[in-house]
């Protein structure tokens, strides 16, 4: 079996820009055999993935993972409900924070790890105004001019 490890890191590069992160977590995620194959290929997608609790489950929803090219009838739904595997202390944390006004949980990345797992790291979030942004845009700029500068 070839090292994928290394090789699959999908991120959501829009979070850190709309989002203040409180919390990050490592979990797992409930896969079919075909949905783990286009993974190890590279045809996921979690910018528009978000999660929510289901019967005291974590659900991601809106995760994009393209049919598996040699799966038939094995494949599934694109876009459907995957669960989330983190332990029950973790889950009552979140949960309970999660009632707190304007929080969510997002998907920030997804890889796979050293057993050939797939892992999604998810962060307890709050959305930023505009203003912040503002700010951490300007922050950008001038660290890469004092770069530019440096050079």
């Amino acid at each position: 079996m070839a090292d994928t490890s290394n090789t699959i890191n999908i991120k959501n590069k829009k979070a850190s820009f709309e989002y203040a992160f409180i919390d990050n977590y490592t979990a797992g995620i409930q896969l079919t055999g075909t949905e783990i194959k286009s993974i190890r290929e590279g045809k996921a997608n979690i910018n528009d993935a978000f999660c929510v609790f289901n019967n005291y489950e974590l659900h991601v929803r809106n995760m994009h993972i393209s049919h598996y090219f040699n799966g038939t009838y094995n494949n599934v739904e694109e876009k459907r409900d995957r669960k989330l595997l983190l332990n029950k202390h973790e889950l009552n944390k979140l949960q309970g924070k999660l009632k707190d006004q304007g929080l969510t949980i997002i998907p920030l990345r997804l890889y796979i790890n050293e057993k050939g797992y797939a892992k999604l790291e998810i962060a307890l979030a709050k959305g930023k105004k505009n203003y912040d942004k503002r700010e951490d845009i300007k922050k950008r700029d001038t660290e890469r001019e004092i770069s530019r500068r440096m050079k």
